[in-house]
């Protein structure tokens, strides 16, 4: 009963440094284990809201981090792209804007505004 907490995908060490696919599939990875955490912190009533959040922003937290040290540009902006969707799905709007200002792939541009028009603004 007094087993320790297992440790969240984002908290774990990394043990080498992380070349541009492993990173990606790491934010991926980080953005999939927070997917349910960033629901419960939108939903209007949830028991563990506050909780919730600050789960989603850890990870959030992790996958930025993790995102900066990616060197290539179209990769990068494919991993923005998917913690963009991680923070709409927390409802956490102002995150989500800046990190779309960082996308500079006009394709990947364009396919968030078609999926989140609300970031045009």
């Amino acid at each position: 009963f007094n087993k320790p907490k297992p440790k969240e995908i984002w908290e774990e060490p990394v043990a080498l440094p992380l070349g541009d696919l492993e990173a990606a599939h790491r934010i991926r990875a980080i953005c999939g284990a927070a997917a349910d955490s960033a629901a419960k912190a939108a939903a209007p009533v949830s028991e563990n809201r506050q909780d919730e959040f600050q789960r989603y922003e850890s990870a959030a937290r992790a996958a930025m981090e993790t995102a900066m040290k990616i060197g290539d540009d179209l990769l990068r902006d494919s991993a923005v792209r998917q913690i963009i969707d991680l923070c709409l799905m927390a409802d956490d709007q102002r995150t989500a804007r800046i990190l779309f200002r960082a996308i500079q792939a006009p394709s990947i541009r364009e396919e968030v505004l078609r999926d989140h028009p609300l970031l045009e603004q």
